[in-house]
């Protein structure tokens, strides 16, 4: 599959949570649609089922992303990140085309380990908690779901999957297929080199623009487009991540204690 991306400037983008006062599909859907009418680039959400204290309530990310698509048209959308190891593979795709072909092709796949401190949301339900294990259950699993993307036949009988002479139409609405980004928290290599072998690199908690030299420069010897993805808080300067080799720059916002009014004011300020 022809890999997709982005040109040099900056993008910038919303990196939302979806508790409490955002915990509503409606309200998800009519932020990005004022984000839009703004200029920013992207909105992209968190994907938890739960989180932990204080927060209470939570939605849905991929309902909101669908309503999120039917009230733009211009915004890239997506998880930031959907952990793949407590969700089936084939699932995944079908839900990712579905959403890419309802926006026209906007859709960017967010995936990652996922991780349970942030609320017990993997061992509450009984989903794998150890590290090494999710992990080779997301190599495995991405090595499914890219096949299902491309629309590929697909027979496959691995240590967590198996399927058997499945192929998946139709397939994304984006020409050159549907971004595969993922997650990576730096200096961890290993999440670095899986992204390395996909479409982009969302890097959480990075606060350096020099961290990004090693990533950017093999990113450079690749033979098609990469993202870099950084997040930081609502009005830092992006100057420096664009002289790093940033190409998304995503506004953060705090879990706990973001309103909707506080978004909407970043919103209304404008790409920075």
């Amino acid at each position: 599959m022809t890999r997709h991306g982005y040109g040099r400037r900056v993008h910038r983008g919303l990196f939302l949570p979806i508790f409490d006062d955002l915990a509503d599909p409606a309200t998800l859907a009519r932020l990005a649609a004022r984000a839009e009418a703004q200029g920013w680039d992207g909105v992209f959400l968190w994907d938890h089922v739960m989180y932990r204290p204080p927060v209470v309530a939570a939605t849905d990310p991929w309902i909101a992303l669908a309503a999120m698509a039917v009230a733009t048209e211009r915004v890239q959308l997506g998880p930031m990140v959907t952990p793949l190891a407590r969700r089936r593979p084939w699932i995944v795709a079908r839900q990712a085309v579905a959403l890419d072909r309802l926006s026209g092709g906007r859709m960017v796949l967010g995936l990652g380990l996922g991780l349970d401190s942030s609320g017990g949301e993997l061992s509450r339900f009984g989903e794998e908690t150890d590290d090494r294990r999710r992990a080779t259950m997301l190599d495995e699993g991405l090595e499914v779901l890219v096949r299902l993307l491309g629309g590929d036949t697909v027979d496959h009988r691995g240590e967590h999957y198996l399927l058997d002479d499945v192929r998946f139409v139709p397939g994304p609405a984006r020409p050159g297929g549907m971004p595969i980004w993922l997650a990576a928290r730096w200096p961890n290599r290993r999440p670095v080199e899986r992204a390395l072998r996909h479409d982009g690199v969302f890097l959480i908690d990075t606060s350096d623009p020099a961290d990004l030299a090693g990533i950017v420069e093999r990113a450079a010897g690749l033979d098609r487009p990469f993202s870099v993805v950084v997040e930081g808080n609502p009005g830092d300067p992006v100057d420096g991540w664009e002289a790093a080799g940033a190409t998304w720059w995503l506004a953060s916002f705090d879990a706990f204690t973001t309103t909707v009014e506080a978004v909407e004011s970043v919103i209304d300020a404008g790409p920075p």
